[in-house]
């Protein structure tokens, strides 16, 4: 009885013996596998370059002219995440000078603050972009596998009423594979939520660093002077 039991467990004989909603769900699960790991996979390549090319804020400030640092920004950052901020602001500024739109009647820090807030909104959503994908997936995927394992033991227990017979043979082995599909909700839940975390604390530094340079750039643009921020002095 024991090497009938062992042959019958497994996920193969679990999904031959599974119907059109356990084969569903496991479609589900593999599926939102395959969005979080696509997302955790570029966003990761994505933060690692973001994360390479702060020190680029830096050294933007050490350039002799304020078009040789918007050019060193946009080589260094090739994730264009902090360049955009700079390069909008200054365009701003020169279409105010040499414009007759109603821009030339906007006072010159309010279309700085305008322009910056507009860059740092996009770039937000941009850095934001998946990780709903991710924390959905991570709090979701472990009931999906739990119904796909509920609806296992369903069927498990109806076909040993139906045998009118009572074995551990019968039991066991329906029932220990149908726990498989809360296994694979696990496995597709946790790196989702390991990514989640992961990235919004990247976010919320480059974010963070993003306010300090638009706070910088705009003393710079409609003072002339930079103000360091505390951010600044602490690193």
């Amino acid at each position: 009885m024991n090497e009938t039991l062992t042959q019958n467990l497994g996920f193969a004989h679990y999904w031959a013996q599974g119907d059109v909603v356990t084969h569903s769900v496991a479609y589900v699960l593999l599926l939102m596998s395959m969005a979080s790991w696509y997302y955790i996979l570029s966003k990761a390549w994505s933060s690692w370059r973001i994360r390479k090319s702060a020190n680029a804020v830096e050294s933007f400030w050490d350039a002799p002219t304020m078009d040789d640092a918007v050019t060193l920004l946009n080589h260094a950052d090739s994730e264009q995440v902090y360049a955009p901020l700079a390069t909008h602001a200054v365009e701003a500024v020169n279409v105010k000078a040499n414009s007759s739109s109603l821009n030339a009647n906007v006072d010159p820090s309010e279309l700085v603050t305008r322009t910056l807030r507009q860059q740092m909104n996009r770039v937000s959503s941009r850095l934001e972009s998946g990780l709903t994908l991710l924390a959905s997936v991570g709090s979701t995927a472990p009931f999906i596998g739990l119904f796909g394992t509920v609806w296992g033991i369903y069927h498990a227990l109806a076909a040993v009423s139906a045998s009118g017979t009572i074995q551990i043979d019968k039991v066991a082995g329906p029932v220990g594979e149908a726990l498989i599909m809360t296994a694979i909700g696990l496995v597709v839940a946790i790196p989702a939520v390991l990514g989640y975390n992961a990235f919004t604390r990247v976010n919320r530094l480059t974010l963070g660093e993003l306010d300090a340079f638009a706070h910088d750039l705009h003393a710079f643009l409609t003072t002339g002077s930079r103000i360091v921020s505390a951010r600044t002095k602490k690193s």
